[in-house]
């Protein structure tokens, strides 16, 4: 290939497909792990004596996890590179999952869920670091927001799943509910073995010679990354710092905000959903849970019209008229009679709306920023969102007990709404972009891109 652009121009292929794969097996796992925890609870307060407190902590330790994780290994992988991350944290991922099998007190499942949050926080800047820099600028925010697709199919698999142990075993079956992500995670892990470097963050690092020959690999001996090494070069001088001022301060404010607003509800329904249906008197015990796992299953189809659109119609109309999508039932739920029929529709409508903000958390950030730098903002960016939803998390079964349903459902109504506003005043269009054009200082933010 002897095109201007490599990576940006080249059309996809089975390496790009392999890839794909081997980065969405993180999400994947994430997904099964973040949503497990909802039915596994229910056993657990029975058997551990879990108090109101603790069952609170176990629900929100991951995502407390997650924001260190993403925090400290974002930076970490851009500095020492994608390839020995990505599978280093799926090694912890696994491990601790296998721990939890023999956790007999609430301090252990929290320490860890916490574990298991810092391996997923290190996940997601990692992943969609890797794919993004190695996938062609026509394909890359579909397939980097399909991660998020394998994410909600990773939690569809695992609540139908624990639905059926429950029902075949009881309450008592907790234990292998929290185990169930050992055998996919493994498979992930095998999968992973041999993925190589992103030529770009070579680049960026001066190993030009390393990024030819990894490119050479996958495209032929004629490839040529020569047009690619003065851009790559030229952002590591982009620091840590910057991105807490001036041009991508206002982009990590804009990609956080939306995120909170988008991923706060999201967490609330999979990890209480069960809690939530029943107190409307949506079923009690285990159908409860198949009800949050059919809730589960819409959030999967919701993403795969919004896969297509973000190449359609954009990245900005997508996130603006799917928070419009997202705030209607909230606000119905809040305001309306709790039938439990009603509530599962709202929920439902929510849920397949969710798909535009969902594959954009991944999608934006890892589009505006530098190779230098983007591993470490995708971190601090999941870092900040998952502050909300730690709390919004903790203080849900606190707040079922205290609000009620219905305030609970308003409070969500009004930070999506938040969401909405930030989207609307700060949402850029990167559709059609190459990576370098869409990281650009002042490029595509300052746009004054219109809703469609």
């Amino acid at each position: 290939m002897t095109n201007n652009n490599v990576i940006d121009d080249s059309p996809l292929t089975n390496f790009h497909k392999r890839l794909l794969v081997q980065s969405a097996g993180g999400p994947f796992l994430d997904g099964w792990l973040l949503s497990i925890i909802g039915i596994a609870l229910v056993g657990m307060q029975n058997e551990l004596d879990l108090s109101t407190t603790d069952t609170s902590l176990a629900g929100a330790a991951a995502l407390i996890g997650i924001f260190f994780g993403g925090l400290a290994f974002g930076r970490l992988t851009d500095r020492i590179g994608r390839q020995l991350m990505y599978t280093v944290d799926l090694c912890v991922l696994v491990g601790a999952s296998a721990l939890s099998v023999f956790a007999d007190s609430a301090w252990q499942i929290i320490a860890l869920r916490f574990i298991i949050g810092v391996a997923i926080g290190a996940d997601y800047p990692i992943a969609t670091a890797l794919l993004t820099e190695w996938l062609p600028a026509r394909y890359r925010g579909a397939l980097v927001g399909s991660l998020i697709a394998f994410w909600c199919l990773g939690a569809t698999i695992a609540l139908f799943l624990g639905w059926g142990l429950v029902a075949w075993f009881g309450d008592d079956a907790w234990r292998l509910i929290l185990g169930s992500s050992l055998i996919p995670g493994l498979i992930i892990l095998v999968l992973r073995i041999g993925t190589p470097e992103s030529p770009r963050w070579l680049m960026s690092k001066g190993r030009n010679e390393e990024a030819q020959q990894v490119v050479r690999r996958v495209y032929g001996q004629d490839a040529d990354v020569s047009s690619l090494v003065d851009v790559e070069t030229a952002t590591d001088s982009v620091r840590y710092r910057e991105l807490f001022r001036g041009e991508y301060g206002r982009r990590v404010f804009f990609c956080g905000a939306f995120f909170v607003a988008a991923i706060t509800p999201v967490f609330a329904m999979y990890s209480f959903g069960p809690q939530i249906l029943s107190q409307v008197g949506m079923a009690e015990g285990n159908m409860s849970n198949l009800g949050s796992a059919l809730i589960s299953l819409l959030f999967l189809i919701g993403c795969i019209p919004a896969l297509w659109w973000t190449e359609s119609l954009g990245r900005r109309p997508l996130l603006i008229w799917s928070f419009v999508g997202m705030l209607i039932p909230l606000v119905a739920l809040g305001v309306l009679p709790q039938a439990g029929w009603f509530v599962l529709l709202c929920f439902a409508i929510y849920a397949l709306a969710s798909g535009g903000p969902n594959i954009l958390e991944w999608s934006y950030p890892n589009e505006l920023f530098p190779t230098a730098i983007r591993a470490t903002a995708m971190g601090l960016i999941t870092a900040i969102s998952r502050i909300g939803a730690a709390v919004g998390t903790f203080l849900i079964p606190i707040g079922l007990e205290s609000w009620g349903v219905k305030n609970i459902m308003l409070a969500a109504a009004a930070l999506t709404l938040f969401g909405l506003v930030v989207s609307v005043l700060m949402a850029p269009e990167t559709k059609g972009m190459s990576l370098t054009e869409a990281s650009g200082e002042g490029t595509p933010v300052r746009s004054k891109a219109k809703l469609s």
